[in-house]
């Protein structure tokens, strides 16, 4: 079975909306489009996160595809990211949509979750989401994301559409890579890791170490 990878940008209190420019996505009254621009340095490698879905499919919600066709096929054709989206198969969740008119884009016809369960099963490169940000909750609450990378920007922008809403599912994330760019751009890679286990530190015996340190300080103060 093929994994489902989710790339995404985010500030750090979570906004996901318009990273790429002012006209990018203003819905909800957003004015801080291209929030991201500043931040970039040769130490960020979008490659490596998918985020220019070489080697794999894409599975995009409406809105990101729509900002992705306004944009990616009329770049010089010695663009490579330009070359690689546009003739990357393309699957697209949409309940509004009756025609793409992008190279190689298909319509998800039925309910996404078991669409792309579907498209999970079958054979072929893994599928990279980018963006999206309805259609990665409607995929997380699906338990369908095999892979999250979260680039997490040094920005706090106080509203827009978040990686995870208020209605989200609580689980668990492992962390298998982490870099920071010399702008302070956090690149991680989680995977899933069960549900969230809570815990309180006034069960925990401290350790010998923990005691000797006490006593220490004991010592020091009389």
């Amino acid at each position: 079975m093929r994994r489902l990878i989710v790339s995404t940008f985010v500030s750090l209190d979570g906004i996901m909306q318009a990273p790429g420019g002012p006209e990018e996505d203003p819905t909800g009254g957003f004015t801080l489009g291209g929030w991201t621009f500043n931040y970039w340095d040769e130490t960020m490698d979008i490659s490596v996160a998918g985020f220019d879905g070489k080697g794999r499919e894409l599975v995009l919600g409406r809105r990101t595809y729509e900002i992705f066709e306004a944009y990616w096929p009329y770049q010089p054709e010695d663009d490579p990211i330009a070359r690689t989206l546009n003739a990357v198969k393309k699957h697209v969740a949409s309940r509004t949509l009756t025609a793409l008119h992008w190279n190689n884009s298909t319509l998800l016809q039925d309910d996404v979750g078991p669409a792309v369960s579907a498209l999970k099963a079958q054979p072929g490169p893994d599928l990279q989401v980018i963006g999206s940000g309805n259609l990665i909750q409607t995929l997380q609450a699906a338990s369908l994301v095999d892979e999250y990378n979260v680039w997490t920007f040094p920005v706090v922008l106080g509203r827009g559409k978040r990686l995870f809403d208020d209605a989200v599912k609580p689980f668990a994330l492992r962390l298998v890579h982490s870099q920071v760019s010399t702008t302070g751009v956090v690149m991680s890679t989680y995977v899933p890791g069960g549900d969230v286990r809570p815990g309180s530190f006034a069960s925990v015996e401290p350790s010998e170490k923990e005691l000797a340190r006490r006593q220490r300080m004991a010592n020091e103060k009389w």
